[in-house]
């Protein structure tokens, strides 16, 4: 179908600093204790949109601030079905309110040039994506 799933969240960071403090992103998420990254990945593409991967392929690994912070960021794609995709999903327990928004991949692109996709995981992803399509859809085509 050739498009995104990305997920639209309140982010306080962004109240005085943007046209509205809904970001459009990512599905992210905390590794907790005994998880790994690929655990992460499927937990959270679940919880914050409702819906299951058929593959899972790694993008990469960067250091999101290094000169303040070791924290590592690992980025995956996830290819799921997109049909009927929708709603707003996300833990009560972790007070969260996230709408699932599906873009056409040439809307997707065209949010990364305008610089309306503006948080560092969205343009890394999106760029590698644009980077590497052809490769990445002979893989999960097959």
């Amino acid at each position: 179908r050739d498009e995104i799933i990305l997920v639209r969240q309140f982010r306080v960071g962004l109240l005085d600093k943007a046209d509205t403090p809904w970001a459009l992103e990512l599905v992210a998420g905390m590794i907790e204790v005994g998880e790994g990254s690929e655990e992460v990945a499927v937990r959270e593409v679940r919880e914050e949109s409702n819906c299951e991967m058929s593959q899972l392929v790694k993008i990469c690994n960067y250091y999101s601030s290094p000169g303040v912070s070791s924290e590592t960021v690992s980025l995956y794609l996830g290819v799921v079905a997109s049909e009927n995709m929708g709603g707003v999903y996300g833990l009560e327990s972790e007070n969260e309110d996230i709408e699932v928004v599906v873009l056409s991949y040439t809307d997707a692109i065209t949010g990364l040039k305008r610089g309306y996709l503006a948080n560092a995981m969205t343009i890394i992803a999106l760029q590698w994506l644009e980077l590497n399509k052809p490769d990445i859809l002979k893989k999960v085509l097959v």
